[in-house]
């Protein structure tokens, strides 16, 4: 009587990621509230800034109101203070705040928004709302964050930006005060924390380097975008090492390669024997 062995092979699929664990929505609130003030009260820096640079109060205003981008708004009346064009000052601040719509594309698939309400959530879309929203678990949590810190830091930003361009007079010379540095300061702080692997400290630090290279010679704004392709270039630099580290492991591996068939055939003897066994 012939038996005949049947070789079951059971592949089982790789179990799905954990789902991240729900944040509650009081931290989120919390950490919204937290950048939202911070980053609100600098906009009384800008508004003495700005003031001091020759605009008037509701220019100033205007343009915490419409612009809502802190870099832009500094960069602008910074150049403007130091003498330059008004049509370069605005081109700098345009393109600095360029940045904002690299955002936009990767917060449009987070958020999820319809579009009748894309136009009024894309005047929010800034740093800070950028990074609190996209440090949340869910989408729930994403727009909640958002709209807290969007909320906050719009009328924080906007009030102390009065109230700074109103007292303007008090402070004398405002060059004195080093107050255009309290914007990226503020900001600068906020992100620090962020960068915790070893591939972000060398992205940061190399749009650092292109950052302090390339100041003294493009226009007021051009050095910022320049200083992001740091990113880029570093994953570059990381793939092309992952994919050689990646070829040296191919060959090792499939020296290993020939020795399975004889292992499955002598495992295939065991079985046979012990069957007729």
């Amino acid at each position: 009587m012939a038996e005949q062995t049947e070789i079951r092979t059971t592949e089982r699929a790789p179990a799905p990621p954990p789902a991240p664990p729900a944040k509650p929505d009081s931290a989120v609130i919390r950490d919204a509230l937290g950048v939202g003030i911070a980053v609100g009260l600098s906009g009384f820096a800008f508004g003495v800034t700005s003031a001091g640079a020759g605009l008037g109060l509701l220019q100033t205003c205007a343009l915490s109101l419409l612009v809502f981008t802190g870099a832009s708004q500094f960069a602008l009346v910074g150049a403007l203070a130091a003498g330059g064009n008004p049509f370069t000052a605005a081109a700098g601040a345009f393109f600095l705040g360029a940045r904002n719509a690299f955002y936009g594309l990767r917060l449009s698939a987070v958020l999820g928004y319809r579009a009748r309400v894309k136009p009024f959530a894309a005047h929010w879309v800034i740093d800070e709302t950028s990074a609190v929203a996209l440090a949340q678990p869910g989408r729930r949590s994403a727009r909640l964050g958002f709209t807290v810190t969007g909320l906050t830091l719009y009328v924080l930003w906007n009030l102390t930006t009065f109230v700074g361009a109103l007292g303007a007079g008090a402070l004398g010379d405002t060059d004195a005060w080093g107050l255009d540095a309290a914007g990226p300061a503020v900001f600068l702080a906020l992100l620090a924390p962020m960068v915790k692997d070893t591939v972000e400290r060398v992205a940061a630090g190399l749009a650092v380097v292109l950052v302090m290279v390339t100041l003294p010679l493009l226009p007021t704004g051009v050095p910022v975008l320049v200083a992001a392709l740091a990113a880029p270039a570093v994953l570059l630099v990381q793939g092309r090492r992952e994919r050689a580290t990646g070829a040296e492991a191919a060959p090792r591996a499939g020296t290993a390669a020939p020795h399975a068939p004889r292992h499955q055939a002598a495992e295939l003897r065991h079985t046979t024997e012990e069957d007729r066994a």
